[in-house]
């Protein structure tokens, strides 16, 4: 069987997501429309769809029926949609640009901003526990560690960390400490949960999973950090330069850029030998680390 170029299958995983997003969430014209069309504003229409690719390359080391891994994708992805939403209210980023058009505060007002992240957040888990996704103790599983890379142990946490520490310098450890809460959280709960939807994997085999999404959720972020500081914001679709500008620390401002690169490419072979362990059935994955750690965007 032909495996189609890797451009191709991301482009076939983005379309395909987008339209299960499209399916989950209410329609604009019903009551709130404004609520409705505004949760459609933030979760459609852009983003690379980063952690639904990873739920379907993880899905493919266990067999995951791809309207399984519909249903997991769409979960992750409000749960990142709303995050941005909420990222970039006034009280918190005070962005006015996400994913090159306004952010969802400045086009539909902040009250309705908070209420679109709130629903966001509550719709994936709805869809989760509404799913057939197999075995209870597997489905609740998922709807736990979904939960808790969203919490105060994981991205609502990592964030707040991350407000704590502008303008202070944070050593590597602390550093990373940040980033693997705020970021690498909900991307180890992308790769997963791909997985969890599909047959059972080995305890070594899923030891070697999770290092290999704990290492490339780091390698995103240590990259993010770059293009704020190399990129211009037509190119990101995101205000370029703003965590140097709020005197945020990053792994540009703490090693510099060169050593960062070397970093990044530093955790990107480290990911990679985590995959070992599964041979060709992990191409894609190992397509998606090439692709985070050398994306422009």
């Amino acid at each position: 069987m032909s495996v189609a170029p890797f451009a191709e299958w991301m482009g076939s995983v983005q379309a395909r997501v987008e339209a299960a997003l499209s399916r989950c969430l209410p329609g604009a014209d019903g009551i709130p429309q404004r609520l409705h069309e505004a949760m459609r504003y933030a979760a459609l229409g852009g983003g690379k769809r980063v952690r639904p690719l990873l739920a379907f390359a993880a899905g493919e080391l266990s067999g995951a029926a791809p309207e399984k891994l519909d249903l997991v994708a769409s979960a992750v992805e409000l749960i990142h949609a709303y995050s941005l939403v909420h990222d970039d209210l006034p009280c918190m980023d005070d962005d006015v640009l996400r994913r090159g058009r306004p952010t969802c505060h400045v086009e539909y007002g902040e009250a309705t901003a908070l209420l679109v992240g709130d629903s966001l957040q509550t719709r994936a888990f709805e869809l989760l526990a509404g799913a057939d996704l197999g075995e209870p103790a597997r489905q609740l599983e998922m709807i736990t560690l979904l939960a808790h890379a969203s919490g105060s142990r994981g991205m609502a946490g990592g964030q707040a960390i991350d407000l704590a520490a502008v303008g202070k310098p944070l050593e590597q450890p602390e550093l990373e400490l940040m980033h693997a809460l705020k970021t690498g959280a909900l991307i180890r709960a992308a790769v997963l949960l791909g997985a969890l939807a599909g047959a059972p994997l080995t305890s070594q085999q899923r030891a070697q999973l999770d290092r290999f999404a704990k290492r490339v959720g780091l390698l995103f972020q240590v990259v993010d950090d770059i293009l704020d500081c190399t990129a211009n914001t037509a190119t990101l679709g995101k205000t370029a330069g703003k965590d140097e500008a709020a005197a945020k620390p990053t792994y540009v401002t703490l090693l510099g850029l060169d050593a960062a690169r070397v970093y990044a490419e530093e955790l990107r072979t480290e990911a990679l030998a985590a995959l070992a362990v599964f041979g060709e059935r992990a191409a894609r994955l190992t397509q998606l680390a090439d692709f985070i750690c050398h994306r422009q965007f």
